[in-house]
């Protein structure tokens, strides 16, 4: 080979491995996560420390209440797409709303031990963190959104003697659990691992298409719902933080074990439902042995936020049978 193309190609391969890294990788965000979250929650939040990082929570309610609800938020949201339903759920349990790692106002660590807080292994040991904190002596109801939803029933499974009832909104068990464990070995690439928050960034506005699928009634995505939505990706870093997400194992293997779920259920599911479609939920209830469904009218995805009334009157009458 002639000296001529050996160095082209080798300035080519020099460009490959080494390009990516001359790509400046910034955040848009200027806050820290206690900063935001003291914005949007004015003064309400707390902070407890699980699987090696500070998880935010908002609570509800009585904590001398012989019953507590954990509350899941979906794919996107965060502790404030429980905003509504916080005081009327308060009434009847102690009531603790969490942000789940790489959402919210949770931390959003770039580095961790060999439990990974963005894996479904460590989501549910966050769950398992607050039950064991605020459950004892209490009959514990675990409510899960969406993405959430699914967690919800993954943790029901895993651990069914610390779950008395289970309540999924819109829950997408049929979907897809996060990166298939034998593409891990791409994410290791130093090229992509460097580029991978530019690449998940696009969240910042794909996210808003996702709002607008999820309410049937779009005139009730205000300004206060979309600043809702958009107010964590004022916290430094939280691209790299939803690249760690993307990339980390979360299939929870929910389809084959449906059969197990033993404890009183409770699905809810809007009318109008087409992210998580309103047929999956009715499916879903068909599955699990005993369940009970509720069917929002006019609502989407979000009945929670559509229809917080209808909700909350769903999941009480539901504790109260």
């Amino acid at each position: 080979m002639k000296i001529r193309t050996k160095v082209i190609f080798g300035s080519l391969a020099a460009v490959l491995v080494l390009g990516p890294f001359a790509v400046p990788v910034n955040t848009s965000g200027t806050l820290s996560y206690q900063e935001a979250a003291a914005i949007s929650w004015e003064g309400k939040s707390e902070f407890v420390n699980l699987v090696d990082h500070q998880v935010h929570i908002i609570t509800a309610g009585n904590p001398d209440s012989d019953r507590l609800i954990v509350l899941l938020h979906g794919f996107g949201a965060s502790s404030l797409t429980w905003q509504q339903v916080l005081e009327p759920l308060g009434q009847v349990a102690f009531v603790v709303a969490y942000d789940r790692a790489a959402f919210g106002f949770t931390e959003r660590p770039t580095s961790f031990g060999d439990l990974n807080p963005y894996s479904a292994a460590g989501q549910l040991e966050v769950i398992d963190g607050l039950i064991d904190s605020y459950g004892a002596n209490k009959e514990v109801i675990v409510l899960g959104h969406s993405a959430g939803g699914a967690l919800a029933l993954g943790y029901a499974l895993d651990y069914p003697s610390k779950v008395d009832r289970l309540i999924l909104e819109a829950p997408a068990v049929y979907g897809g659990g996060g990166t298939p464990a034998w593409l891990n070995w791409v994410f290791s690439i130093p090229q992509l691992n460097h580029l991978g928050p530019l690449v998940v960034s696009s969240i910042a506005s794909n996210g808003l298409t996702l709002l607008d699928q999820s309410y049937t009634d779009p005139s009730l995505i205000t300004d206060q719902v979309l600043d809702d939505y958009t107010s964590p990706l004022d916290i430094s870093g939280w691209e790299r933080a939803f690249w760690e997400f993307n990339k980390a194992p979360r299939s929870l293997e929910l389809v084959a074990r449906l059969d197990l779920v033993a404890m009183p259920t409770l699905i809810i599911t809007g009318d109008d439902d087409r992210v998580v479609a309103t047929a999956d939920s009715v499916k879903l209830s068909g599955e699990i042995a005993g369940s009970r469904l509720e069917i929002i009218p006019n609502s989407g995805h979000l009945p929670n936020e559509e229809k917080p009334e209808l909700f909350a009157d769903a999941v009480i009458k539901f504790l109260d049978n």
